[in-house]
């Protein structure tokens, strides 16, 4: 049972090395596309929109389980 975990195991890591090296050129030709267009500074806005909302919904979840950790405590 523990030779094929490991032959499972081997294969993933080497077939994910694999798929690391394929098509890098076209993944930079893009970049400097958009670059040139101008909208990967759409892109940044909308990670950096999609970021602000976690750190919000982080923080307020965290203010919530704080309030209830304080009333259990009473």
């Amino acid at each position: 049972m523990r030779t094929i975990f490991y032959f499972f195991l081997f294969t993933l890591v080497t077939n994910v090395n694999l798929f690391a090296q394929q098509s890098v050129v076209e993944e930079v030709a893009m970049a400097d596309q958009m670059r040139a267009d101008g909208k990967i500074w759409v892109v940044v806005a909308v990670i950096s929109v999609i970021f602000a909302g976690i750190i919000t919904f982080l923080v307020n979840i965290d203010r919530k389980v704080s309030k209830l950790e304080k009333q259990l405590k009473k």
